[in-house]
C-alpha cells in the first residue's frame, strides 16, 4: 500500500481545508441587506466593513439596498425582497403584528441618534424652556411623537402644555420650519441638528437620551427564511457587524473620514456625530430586558396596541458572535 509522506500529507489536509472553506463562501446566500435611510452615520458601518473587508473576511457577501423608512423595510422583508434588515428598535411593532422575521442582534441603545434642534437664535437652554412651546414631530404615533409626550411626562407638564406639529420626516422640510421659526424645536436625527448648526440655522438642544435612557434605539432583524436556510450566513453577518464597530471604536479618525464621503457631510459636523453616536452602538448585540420594557410600553402609551407584549418571543441572541 502506497504511504504518505508528512509534509505531503499537511499539504493534502490543509488543501481540503481550504476547499472546504471555498466551498461554505460558494454555497452561501448573497445576504440582502435593507438600509432604511441614505447619509446615515448609525447604519453606515456596513458600507464601511464591506470597504474594510470585514465582512469578505468573514464570508459574507452583501447587497445593500435602501428602503427608506420602517414601513417598506418591513413590507420587504414579508415580500422575501430582503434578508437582513437595520431598523429601529420600535420596528419590533412589525414583529408583534406578524412580520415573518426575528430580532437577531440590538444594534444599540440610548436614543443617541435622536434629539432635539431648535433654531440658531432661540433663547432655549435647556428642555424646561420648551414648555408650552411647538415641537415638531413627524407624524402622530410615530416615535418622535413618543418623544415629545415623554418630554411632557418627565416634566410634570400638563397635557395642554404639550403643542405637536407634524411636520413630516423630508430633511428640507424639517430645517426649513427651523430656520423660518414655524416651530420652536424639532424632534429628528442628531445629524440634522449638528448639520443645522454648521450652517447656523439651527442647533441640537439635547439627545433624547437625556429623557429615556433604558431604550432599544436600534436592532437588526432576519427573515424567517434566512434564519431557516443560511443560519451560518446570519452568524458571519453578525460576526462581520460587531468586528466592523469594534475597528470604529479603535479607529476614530479613520471613522471620521469615512463618514464624511458616506454622510456628504462636514469633517467638522462628523467629528461631533462620532463622538456623540458612537457611544450608542453595541459591542455584543444583546437586548436588555430594561430597554424592551420600556419599548413595550411605548406602543401602548402611543395607542398602537392595547397592551404591553411580551417581545421576549420577537427576538433571539442565538446567532450573537460567542
Amino acid at each position: 500500500m502506497a504511504t504518505i509522506s508528512g509534509s505531503r500529507l499537511c499539504a493534502v489536509i490543509a488543501f481540503g481545508a481550504m476547499a472546504l472553506v471555498c466551498t461554505r463562501a460558494e454555497a452561501a446566500e448573497k445576504l440582502r441587506v435593507g438600509i432604511p435611510a441614505t447619509e446615515a452615520f448609525t447604519f453606515m458601518p456596513v458600507a464601511f466593513g464591506e470597504h474594510l473587508g470585514i465582512f469578505k473576511k468573514n464570508g459574507v457577501e452583501v447587497e445593500s439596498i435602501t428602503l427608506l423608512g420602517s414601513a417598506k423595510l418591513h413590507q420587504a422583508m414579508t415580500a422575501d425582497a430582503i434578508d437582513i434588515a437595520l431598523g429601529a428598535g420600535s420596528d419590533f411593532l412589525f414583529l408583534v403584528k406578524g412580520a415573518p422575521e426575528i430580532a437577531i442582534a440590538g444594534m444599540g441603545s440610548p436614543p443617541l441618534d435622536i434629539s432635539f434642534i431648535v433654531p440658531y437664535d432661540s433663547p432655549a437652554k435647556t428642555a424646561d424652556d420648551l414648555r408650552g412651546k411647538k415641537i415638531g414631530i413627524s407624524t402622530v404615533g410615530a416615535l418622535t411623537d413618543w418623544f415629545a409626550h415623554r418630554l411632557a411626562r418627565v416634566k410634570g407638564w400638563k397635557p395642554e402644555e404639550l403643542i405637536e406639529v407634524a411636520v413630516g420626516s423630508d430633511k428640507s422640510t424639517e430645517a426649513a420650519f427651523i430656520a423660518t421659526h414655524q416651530i420652536d424645536a424639532m424632534i429628528t436625527g442628531s445629524a440634522s441638528g449638528l448639520q443645522l448648526e454648521d450652517s447656523k440655522r439651527g442647533r441640537l438642544l439635547f439627545p433624547a437620551s437625556q429623557l429615556v435612557d433604558d431604550f432599544l434605539d436600534h436592532a437588526i432583524f432576519a427573515s424567517d427564511k434566512i434564519v431557516k436556510s443560511d443560519p451560518a450566513g446570519v452568524r458571519s453577518f453578525l460576526r462581520a457587524w460587531f468586528e466592523t464597530i469594534a475597528y470604529m471604536r479603535a479607529h476614530r479618525e479613520e471613522t471620521i473620514q469615512f463618514a464624511v464621503t458616506a454622510t456628504r457631510r462636514s469633517e467638522a459636523v462628523e467629528n461631533k456625530e462620532y463622538d456623540l453616536v458612537m457611544p450608542m452602538f453595541s459591542a455584543d448585540g444583546k437586548f436588555p430586558p430594561k430597554d424592551l420594557k420600556v419599548m413595550s410600553a411605548s406602543f401602548v402609551d402611543l395607542k398602537l396596541l392595547e397592551s404591553e407584549p411580551d417581545l421576549t418571543k420577537y427576538y433571539t441572541e442565538a446567532y450573537l458572535p460567542r
